[in-house]
């Protein structure tokens, strides 16, 4: 007999989002919240990351942009998942270029490097094809993306990291900007450094084979749930290559070739 689906009820919902606000709350990491809504329904993983941003948001807190993630084969190797995710991105989680990171500020922190691009026009009607989304991008920016996951271990399914915001902790974005007239997202190669040595290479190709096919993909997934991304708005594409641990008192560096370098140092 065919297996029928059971939809994720309001009250798994609600308890998985409470796992993960009290582990946020706290700064102890959770048990997985797969046991409540599923390692693959990506409709309940989403109400409880939608569940947790109306909360943020109503507390005080400002959607600045978007993250999409496990866009990288590499990272997707690392996690044990097959396909992208999304999540939001709030006023406190920029870092400026060269700053200093709390320890705690982000839970079980892992870097990772990647093109952000700012957009100058909204991607809420038409195609959401490449070309609009070219259209619309202002600029782009070199970016290291300070992961961190709220369950214990990064012991994770699609529905857990989908569920905990993509995973999402902190960004710094690079202070070069540059228009796509003048930089090909594809071509650009990535380095990334802890402390002088090399833990991270990759491409641009890596990110769905060109980052602005994860941004079209976003596009359309934002507008898809209502929220469609605006001008102004960050979007971090993904990463270039393999996500990295990083411990108190590092620094990491990041080049992205066109786009120049970001910093970034965790205080000990």
């Amino acid at each position: 007999m065919p297996q029928t689906h059971t939809p994720v009820g309001d009250d798994s919902i609600a308890a998985a989002a409470a796992r993960l606000r009290r582990a946020a709350a706290t700064g102890t990491p959770a048990a997985p919240v797969r046991d409540l809504i599923g390692r693959e329904d990506v409709t309940a993983a989403y109400a409880v990351q939608r569940r947790l941003t109306a909360e943020r948001i109503a507390a005080g807190a400002t959607v600045v942009g978007r993250k999409i993630g496990l866009t990288s084969a590499a990272v997707q190797r690392q996690l044990g998942v097959d396909q992208p995710d999304f999540g939001v991105l709030f006023d406190d989680m920029e870092y400026a270029d060269g700053s200093a990171v709390p320890v705690g500020a982000v839970l079980q922190p892992r870097i990772e490097a990647e093109i952000a691009f700012v957009l100058g026009a909204d991607l809420a009607e038409g195609p959401l094809d490449d070309a609009q989304v070219r259209a619309a991008v202002d600029h782009a920016v070199a970016a290291i993306e300070i992961c961190g996951s709220r369950v214990a271990g990064w012991d994770i399914s699609f529905g857990d990291t989908v569920a905990d915001n993509a995973s999402a902790g902190a960004y710094v974005l690079g202070t070069r900007r540059v228009p796509l007239t003048g930089f090909d997202p594809v071509a650009a190669e990535m380095t990334m450094t802890v402390d002088g040595e090399t833990v991270s290479t990759g491409s641009g190709a890596a990110c769905l084979g060109d980052p602005i096919n994860a941004v079209v993909r976003l596009a359309r997934r934002a507008r898809e749930f209502g929220e469609p991304l605006r001008a102004g708005q960050v979007v971090l594409s993904g990463a270039l290559g393999p996500m990295r641990p990083v411990a108190p008192g590092a620094t990491v560096h990041a080049t992205v070739t066109g786009l120049g370098t970001v910093s970034v140092t965790f205080s000990a």
